[in-house]
């Protein structure tokens, strides 16, 4: 049994410490917006933030986020207001939507510690994260638009 904070608030996860932050999250908390990319991380399909840092789930376990605090994408925003969401939504980013959760986070994430970035930049922070659809000029005007608020 672990309890971890996901979103906010504490939860029982009766499951093995080793067992996979990804599958903790979607299979046994229900929280199902992070996605199953790859399973080794290079993708980025799987992101959350742990202490507020983006982090691929599926490489980590319910033991290495013991007294950390997780938030997904059901927990960015409430009502999809955060910056990152509105500039997604006003920029008609997702195609298929299958990366989506996972491109959010990381730009929401990047955008905390680099709040106003050149376009080089925002294209290095998120070229982690696999867009299967290719919609890599929209995700960058995205994360532009929500650095500047416009």
């Amino acid at each position: 049994m672990a309890n971890i904070t996901i979103n906010g608030d504490t939860k029982a996860i009766d499951a093995p410490g080793d067992t996979s932050l990804l599958w903790a999250v979607r299979d046994l908390a229900g929280l199902t917006g992070t996605k199953y990319g790859c399973g080794v991380g290079l993708c980025g399909a799987c992101t959350v933030h742990v202490d507020g840092r983006p982090e691929r789930s599926c490489l980590l376990s319910l033991d290495d986020v013991a007294g950390k605090q997780v938030t997904t994408i059901e927990g960015l925003s409430e009502d999809g207001s955060h910056p990152v969401q509105v500039a997604w939504r006003d920029q008609n980013v997702p195609q298929c939507g299958f990366c989506q959760a996972g491109q959010i986070m990381q730009a929401a994430g990047f955008l905390e510690e680099n709040p106003k970035p050149t376009d080089g930049e925002i294209k290095e922070a998120m070229e982690g994260n696999i867009c299967r659809c290719g919609c890599y000029q929209r995700i960058t005007a995205a994360v532009r638009q929500a650095s500047t608020g416009s």
